[in-house]
């Protein structure tokens, strides 16, 4: 991948996501209960302590080390213990799955966008929602366009949308996305 991301606001961290595909799935992992662009900063903070995020290190990391070293200051997630142990069991999942190679998602046998979606969903910590933001992040900002993307991306994928991270190129669609985020939450869905 060799893009400009502009998900943490952060140059270094969206450096990071824009160079490597498990950074981003990693990110897209810790995308709830805290700000996207803290959940997306994540991986940057591994690769500072851990010295890489590359699945077969991190899944072979011992448990209780890694979860310590998502819970230095200023933590990886709100919740660093259960989010490394989800971290590992996504890197364990892609090994045995996918050779550690996250590209394969959505490059092996070349699938079409309902396939990437289901590939995606059976992620550990991966359900319809998030995989189909995931999806859209693929399609609109990384250049991963599998046929039928946008319509299994669902209104993920819509042109122009204002959803999700999938939208977010600087800090005013970062603003637009907050916007929408909470006038669904206001309004009872989402």
């Amino acid at each position: 991948m060799t893009t400009t991301l502009c998900l943490t606001q952060d140059p270094d961290a969206d450096a990071l996501l824009a160079e490597n595909p498990l950074a981003v799935l990693v990110g897209m992992l810790l995308d709830q209960q805290v700000a996207m662009e803290v959940a997306f900063a994540g991986p940057k903070k591994i690769a500072d302590r851990f010295g890489s995020v590359d699945a077969e290190s991190i899944a072979g990391a011992d448990p209780e080390e890694f979860a310590a070293l998502c819970a230095e200051k200023p933590a990886v997630h709100r919740y660093p213990g259960s989010m490394a142990k989800r971290i590992q069991t996504l890197c364990q999942y892609l090994l045995e799955h996918y050779e550690g190679d996250v590209t394969r998602l959505w490059e092996r046998d070349e699938p079409d966008g309902r396939e990437v979606l289901r590939r995606l969903k059976d992620l550990p910590g991966f359900g319809d929602q998030k995989a189909r933001i995931f999806l859209a992040l693929l399609g609109k900002q990384l250049g991963v366009q599998p046929d039928g993307w946008r319509e299994a991306a669902g209104s993920y994928g819509e042109d122009g949308a204002r959803r999700s991270v999938a939208d977010v190129v600087d800090e005013v669609t970062l603003d637009e996305v907050r916007a929408f985020k909470k006038a669904a939450k206001a309004a009872g869905k989402k």
